[in-house]
């Protein structure tokens, strides 16, 4: 296990923030960078913040100073991703190998059709132009690994949710708004399985991933519990008191149209077919070695709405 002294994490949203408490737990020295300084809620209170723009080289390097795991944690809008997803991992590539740091590199899905169980075995065969790019900045990235520029992994995983996590599928229109007493918005279809990452298991992942030598060189599918229809994990917030199971769903039709106005939507209408077919993960390799297990979808939904409730009272 690596037990030098400063993990660096390049990203406060969600992930980045649990990737911390994960860290914090195991009693390690972080650093956590984004662009402004401040410091997210969940986010440890002991843990260093700095502010840097992480598209710049020059700082991208600066901040992974004495790193001896940098974890890219990065997710600019879904609209900017052409323009800033390929330069924010360059940066923070050339930062982690100018260091001697490690790289953990926190992905999504995207690169993968979904028509058959996702493993890390599956194929690359993108269907959309964010699942080109995310296929290429992957191969990018173990290349330079390859290469021996820098030892690298990566951890997949599908759409999040859980505490901290509002924009994601099971985000704030769907958890948010059932803590409010509203009706759940689900996208594409309530009837068809899909396997979504609680935020706190990818975090752990993550931290397990940079604590653990032989992990390099690898891809890593995060914890995922057995996949559920977006419908049944309405019905099952609704058996916690107070939560009234009631749901509505967007269509790819409503989707388009909302895109007309609203850019976030315009760029979610190629990422549907998630939705409306199975988009099933298979997680055993992680489970089984390094043993990083999920929590019960249950579990998950009932701290993810108390975790609404309360930031509601706040």
């Amino acid at each position: 296990m690596v037990t030098s002294e400063l993990h660096v994490i390049f990203g406060t949203g969600p992930v980045g923030c649990w990737t911390a408490r994960a860290l914090h737990d195991r009693g390690l020295r972080i650093c956590a960078f984004n662009r402004s300084g401040r410091r997210p809620a969940l986010m440890p209170d002991d843990v260093q913040i700095g502010a840097a723009d992480l598209l710049d080289p020059a700082q991208a390097k600066a901040a992974a100073e004495g790193a001896a795991v940098v974890y890219q944690a990065l997710n600019p809008p879904y609209h900017q991703w052409t323009d800033q997803f390929p330069a924010l991992q360059a940066a923070a590539l050339t930062a982690a190998a100018a260091n001697g740091a490690r790289y953990v590199s926190i992905e999504n899905l995207y690169m993968y059709d979904g028509s058959e169980i996702i493993n890390e075995d599956s194929p690359f065969n993108p269907r959309s132009r964010k699942g080109t790019l995310r296929a290429e900045m992957a191969e990018q990235m173990m290349q330079a690994h390859r290469r021996g520029e820098v030892r690298a992994t990566a951890l997949r995983s599908s759409d999040y949710y859980g505490p901290g996590v509002t924009l994601s599928a099971m985000g704030q229109m769907v958890f948010g708004n059932l803590a409010a007493g509203k009706k759940a918005q689900l996208i594409g279809s309530a009837t068809q399985p899909h396997s979504f990452a609680y935020i706190e298991d990818v975090g752990l992942a993550a931290s397990t991933l940079g604590t653990h030598e032989n992990v390099t060189g690898k891809i890593w599918v995060a914890p995922h519990a057995p996949a559920r229809t977006q419908g049944e994990m309405v019905e099952a917030a609704g058996r916690i008191p107070g939560i009234t199971p009631r749901f509505s769903v967007i269509s790819p039709l409503m989707m388009r149209l909302a895109g007309l106005f609203i850019p976030q939507a315009r760029a979610s209408v190629e990422m549907m077919y998630q939705f409306t077919q199975p988009f099933v993960v298979d997680s055993s390799r992680i489970e089984r070695e390094p043993g990083v297990h999920p929590t019960p979808i249950d579990t998950g939904i009932e701290r993810t709405l108390r975790w609404y409730q309360q930031a509601a009272d706040e």
